[in-house]
């Protein structure tokens, strides 16, 4: 089989290399996207991670492609109904930094709850040593409420409790054993947002959650909450989430994930285009005017990023591959 594999690092080559010595096999760094297309289209597996964006029309490119296979839990940047049209297999990755991502969110909230990032600046670059304005409160005892109860939600919910906090989740699948194991309980979403006062958002990308944090959920929020959305951008109307941080309904923000932050992470790029959308660029201006909030501490989406997990990645997408060829699919997007 031909096998092409984008957005690599470099030490992950000899490693495919080894695994897949009967197949040949093409590396690349760089993504696959409308606007960066490969040179070879002629594969009958790509590898990709999230920076590719695989819509309808790159996928067409692809005349023998069979399975594409994606380094990351998330699959929102592959058209997978098109995949489904065409018989193309997708698998993805679904639990390689469940402890991981959770663990990386907790690290959101101690910044915001602890005023780690201004107590750090003033003493790094401004050389003084006090702690005038930096007071800021215990997690024991508060209140996380947890929207969505997946993996990741569930690591997310027992380091909370090692903090002794109260933990409320909202699903619409509810997991009773798990609610009785780890001792949290379950409730509509507006009930969360009205008794948390910390939100950590772990919900997948979909129809249903998109914008599930928009204008009218947002009146909800216990006034001077904070909010953690280290799963994805769109989950959150960047304009509601704006609004809410102004008038103080937030009290402040941890954010590894943007709405568009494509758009952010190549601008220039997007201001070269022929046709430039205007929604575009205002949600790029928006998301810098976010960056500059004195409240808002944004990550550049690296909440995955520890060497254990890429291991894991790399590791479950090798048994994807391996399992195509060999006739047993695995990892299948549901």
């Amino acid at each position: 089989m031909k096998i092409g594999f984008f957005e690599l690092e470099g030490w992950e080559e000899k490693i495919i290399r080894e695994k897949f010595k009967e197949h040949e096999l093409r590396f690349s760094n760089e993504k696959v996207s409308p606007e960066s297309l490969p040179t070879q289209f002629d594969f009958d597996v790509i590898c990709v991670f999230v920076n590719s964006h695989l819509t309808a029309d790159v996928i067409a490119r692809f005349p023998n492609l069979k399975l594409i296979a994606t380094r990351s839990t998330g699959f929102d940047h592959i058209d997978v109904p098109t995949c489904t049209a065409k018989g193309i297999k997708v698998a993805y990755v679904p639990g390689y930094g469940d402890n991981t991502v959770a663990e990386f969110a907790f690290g959101h909230i101690l910044n915001l709850t602890r005023k780690l990032y201004q107590a750090i600046d003033r003493t790094k670059n401004f050389e003084e040593f006090s702690f005038t304005g930096l007071r800021g409160f215990d997690l024991k005892g508060k209140t996380i409420g947890v929207i969505g109860t997946g993996r990741i939600g569930k690591e997310t919910i027992k380091i909370a409790k090692g903090f002794d906090m109260n933990v409320v989740a909202y699903d619409p699948f509810p997991n009773a054993e798990a609610a009785a194991t780890l001792g949290f309980t379950y409730m509509s979403l507006e009930n969360l947002l009205g008794q948390s006062d910390i939100i950590t958002i772990h919900t997948p990308l979909n129809e249903s959650t998109k914008h599930l944090i928009n204008k009218n959920t947002v009146k909800f929020i216990k006034r001077g909450a904070y909010l953690i959305n280290t799963a994805r951008g769109a989950i959150v109307e960047t304009d509601a989430l704006v609004l809410a941080l102004m008038d103080g309904t937030l009290g402040g923000a941890g954010l590894d994930v943007l709405e568009e932050e494509e758009d952010i992470k190549d601008e220039m790029r997007l201001l070269g285009e022929s046709e430039i959308h205007a929604e575009r660029v205002r949600m790029m201006l928006t998301n810098h005017a976010l960056m500059k909030m004195s409240n808002v501490f944004i990550t550049p989406h690296t909440a995955f990023n520890t060497k254990e997990a890429m291991e894991r990645i790399l590791n479950t997408t090798i048994e994807n591959i391996s399992g195509f060829i060999g006739g047993t699919l695995k990892n299948l997007v549901p």
